[in-house]
């Protein structure tokens, strides 16, 4: 499995391209995000999900989000967003915010197996984000095996993961919080998990 580096904004073509080959095959990657290192899947390839959560070894009743490249693609997902939802992709994307909108019902990708809403985030770090543009969203997990310490480093990935994936993006290490995840899809939006955005000024924002 290569490890193909992947750093500058934007990162280098070739290494965009063999992402983009890769997920497209149905493989699973490993990329960098602005939080931790991440595991990818084209989540409209038939099998590829079902790849990416034995090899998370997560149950599939827990939902995968997604990645965009930004407003536009994360409206393809969805229906309904609320004016609050709007808002919150306003002030915080791309950065570290997953939003839980109510999901398209004729929307062919397999993200687990709850089909009534979509968890979203357009993250701030270019090699995600190109990818994105050039494939569209992709379904994605922190780069550890269930209920272990997220990996920071492409090394770390190739260790934990070895010839299970096809290939990992070095992007240097990314070592920050968790975004922070906001269900959209009630009458108030509801903070189901603070990450480096706080509550308090998730609040703020929506005040």
């Amino acid at each position: 499995m290569p490890t193909v580096g992947a750093r500058g904004d934007p990162p280098p073509a070739t290494a965009v391209a063999l992402a983009v080959d890769a997920l497209s095959g149905g493989d699973i990657i490993g990329l960098p995000t602005d939080t931790v290192y991440g595991l990818a899947a084209d989540p409209f390839h038939t099998g590829a999900a079902d790849r990416l959560f034995r090899l998370k070894g997560r149950s599939r009743c827990v939902e995968l989000p997604v990645l965009v490249a930004g407003e536009e693609q994360a409206l393809s997902l969805c229906t309904a967003v609320p004016r609050q939802g709007r808002r919150l992709m306003e002030l915080y994307w791309p950065g570290p915010l997953t939003l839980v909108l109510p999901r398209r019902p004729d929307l062919d990708a397999d993200l687990g197996e709850e089909d009534a809403t979509i968890g979203i985030r357009c993250p701030a770090h270019p090699v995600p984000l190109a990818i994105c543009a050039k494939m569209g969203p992709i379904a994605t997990t922190s780069a550890n095996r269930h209920r272990e310490p997220a990996l920071t480093t492409a090394e770390g990935v190739t260790k934990a993961f070895g010839a299970e994936i096809a290939l990992v993006l070095d992007g240097g290490t990314c070592d920050r919080l968790p975004s922070s995840v906001v269900d959209c899809t009630g009458g108030e939006p509801k903070v189901l998990r603070e990450g480096r955005i706080s509550r308090a000024e998730i609040r703020a924002a929506l005040a």
